[in-house]
């Protein structure tokens, strides 16, 4: 009996699973749900440029060099009998120090005969003066007789004055090397070496010392062609700042004094000079800058107007990218007539508020379509919308 119930039942469990495996084939079979297109675009970021006025900035390297070196050399002859404690290579003497004395013994004696010279010319002279006045009483007692120059002694109180004049000027050189027996700084100066000692003989016109004016420095910067036409229609004057790179750097000012005027034949390079007042620092306690430094130099040039600054990386072979109107890249051709540190500065090619593309594709091409990155397309838009509707 069960069997026979058995053999009822199969057929319809073999239809049911026929049926259901059937809806499941035909479910498989089904075409997919129309995709989504997907947009394939790159995106790119972009940044808005602006035109701008710069201040060109003109940077130079020199060395540090008084500006004036001196020989000193003794203008007497004589015993040297003492010398300043500062008068020693790398001393530092302010104007008018005695940097050394010189024995003074024949030259106050020569004074002392000069000024005897000059009182016995004045003697003379009052002398002269004197007949002079009593030839011309005579002749005015007798007018009408002739009386020559020499009867009223006009060439002898000539002579006589002459005499006086020569003498004067015999005290006049004796009081001088008198003077000279002490030799004094010319200008606040650092010695550079020193060649008399106490007890020294010293002649004319040996040279004893070498010093270097700290008053003033100058430095001789080159300026390269391409920096030249940037300078300034009047440089005498300008500030300059003056860097001292090293482990204690420093800053400077200074002022460009002038131009050589002439360009180097092996550079063809021009050069500017720039004085540094106190470059020792005595009087203003700023850090010295000694000479023989090597120092960097800026200062101001000309004024560029309506300027691009973009950075190096973004501009290859005088070529930018920008987003056009159509979200389209563009390639543009610059004029690049500057470059300062990291930056050129662009002077055509260039729009103002054109989209910079500061991130490009890896193969970008001319008029490949873009996204802009943080700006909404409008496939996004509407998938927005649609997903709002269905909330």
């Amino acid at each position: 009996m069960q069997t026979n119930s058995l053999r009822w039942v199969f057929p319809f469990v073999a239809l049911a699973i026929g049926i259901v495996g059937f809806m499941g084939v035909n479910a498989i079979a089904q075409e997919p749900e129309q995709k989504k297109a997907v947009d394939t675009r790159p995106t790119v970021q972009v940044e808005p440029v602006a035109a701008n006025d710069h201040q060109v900035i003109i940077n130079s390297y020199g060395e540090i060099k008084p500006l004036e070196n001196t020989q000193l050399s003794a203008q007497v002859s004589g015993e040297v009998l003492s010398w300043h404690p500062n008068f020693v290579a790398g001393g530092v003497v302010a104007r008018g120090e005695t940097l050394f004395t010189i024995e003074k013994d024949n030259y106050e004696a020569a004074v002392l005969v000069a000024e005897a010279d000059v009182a016995r010319a004045q003697a003379a002279l009052i002398e002269e003066q004197a007949q002079a006045q009593v030839a011309e009483d005579e002749a005015k007692r007798f007018p009408s007789k002739a009386r020559t120059d020499l009867f009223l002694r006009k060439p002898q109180v000539l002579s006589a004055q002459a005499a006086v004049k020569s003498a004067q000027a015999a005290l006049k050189r004796a009081q001088r090397d008198l003077d000279n027996c002490e030799v004094t700084a010319p200008y606040d100066a650092l010695v550079i070496s020193r060649n008399v000692g106490v007890g020294q003989f010293v002649t004319v016109g040996s040279q004893v010392a070498e010093l270097n004016n700290i008053e003033t420095a100058e430095v001789i910067i080159p300026i390269a062609g391409f920096d030249s036409v940037f300078l300034p229609e009047r440089i005498k004057g300008i500030t300059a700042t003056i860097i001292q790179k090293g482990l204690n750097s420093f800053t400077r000012e200074g002022v460009i004094d002038r131009d050589l005027g002439i360009i180097d034949n092996a550079t063809r390079m021009s050069s500017l000079v720039v004085r540094i007042e106190d470059p020792y620092g005595l009087k203003t306690k700023q850090p010295a800058i000694k000479f023989g430094s090597y120092v960097q130099v800026n200062f101001a040039g000309a004024t560029l107007n309506n300027i691009y600054r973009l950075p190096q990386a973004l501009v290859n072979n005088q070529t930018v990218w920008v987003v056009n109107e159509n979200q389209e890249l563009e390639p543009r051709k610059v004029t690049v007539i500057r470059e300062e540190g990291e930056y050129f500065y662009i002077s055509s090619g260039l729009n103002a508020d054109d989209q910079l593309v500061t991130t490009l594709p890896e193969y970008p091409q001319k008029g490949m379509q873009v996204k802009i990155a943080g700006v909404a397309t409008p496939e996004s838009s509407e998938l927005s919308t649609s997903n709002t509707q269905q909330l």
